[in-house]
């Protein structure tokens, strides 16, 4: 991996993170399209990306997120987080196998593309407009829906989102929810994805796994610099995301997962 390619994958991270058209889908076609080597270090690079546009959040919602006062926010994204970290752990090597097949994810985008066609239409009443008024109980479901994105190509965002306006929250109130609760999420995945599953790799007579991974100066800089980049865009992404659902709804999403979805099927069939 170069260092325009590091970039473009940052930028791609950053306007697509908090979406709902999967990041994770949309990093793995670039760097298909960009004829990238299916590394190690660019598996790692793609999930710890995701935590600098994560960080966006935490800059963006700063009055909130560090709001004592309500501390009942921190006890309901400690228990909605759990549902992803016991089957994220779990699931992992099924989840990683998946990641390559860009055939099955292209799929995935047009059938969830299908779906946010009419989202809306199932969703008009909405009852809760402020995350205040959330529960535990709706937390830890709004969890479990977060779930439905270990299937690459769902989309963590769009699963979040859905899943809190299945429990009456507003569009609004689901995707802020659904930022929030990328923020325990997004650590905890890049952690484990660069401490714990990295660094734990090997034997004590073997190259350990940050070795191998991290095998310059070069990709540590690239690291860095990627999570830089996501930050920096995801900032001018968030609101832009924002301020369109409360306007439009789903269906734009939709049909660009839809459109995009059925081009990269035609394109990875043929290059098969």
């Amino acid at each position: 991996m170069n260092t325009l390619q590091a970039i473009i994958l940052a930028i791609i991270e950053g306007l697509t993170e908090f979406l709902p058209i999967s990041s994770t889908a949309h990093m793995g076609f670039t760097a298909a399209l960009l004829g990238m080597e299916e590394t190690e270090f660019l598996k790692m690079f793609q999930v710890s990306i995701q935590f600098g546009a994560i960080l966006a959040i935490v800059v963006l919602y700063w009055k909130k997120f560090f709001d004592f006062k309500n501390f009942n926010i921190y006890i309901k994204l400690a228990f909605a987080v759990v549902p992803a970290l016991v089957l994220g752990y779990l699931f992992d090597d099924k989840i990683e196998a998946v990641l390559g097949n860009q055939i099955a994810i292209s799929a995935v985008l047009v059938l969830g593309g299908i779906v946010l066609l009419f989202v809306d239409k199932w969703f008009k009443n909405p009852t809760i407009h402020d995350e205040k008024d959330i529960s535990i109980k709706t937390a830890v479901t709004i969890g479990f829906w977060q779930c439905l994105a270990m299937m690459p190509g769902t989309s963590r965002s769009a699963a979040s989102i859905i899943g809190g306006m299945t429990q009456g929250l507003s569009r609004k109130a689901a995707a802020e929810f659904s930022f929030f609760l990328a923020v325990p999420t997004m650590l905890a995945v890049t952690v484990y994805s660069v401490f714990v599953k990295t660094w734990g790799k090997g034997t004590a007579s073997e190259m350990k796994g940050y070795e191998m991974i991290f095998q310059d100066e070069n990709h540590i800089q690239l690291f860095i610099l990627g999570n830089i980049v996501a930050f920096v865009v995801a900032l001018l992404a968030v609101k832009t995301f924002i301020s369109v659902l409360t306007k439009y709804g789903f269906k734009f999403w939709g049909w660009y997962r839809i459109i995009i979805g059925i081009a990269l099927l035609i394109y990875f069939y043929q290059t098969k």
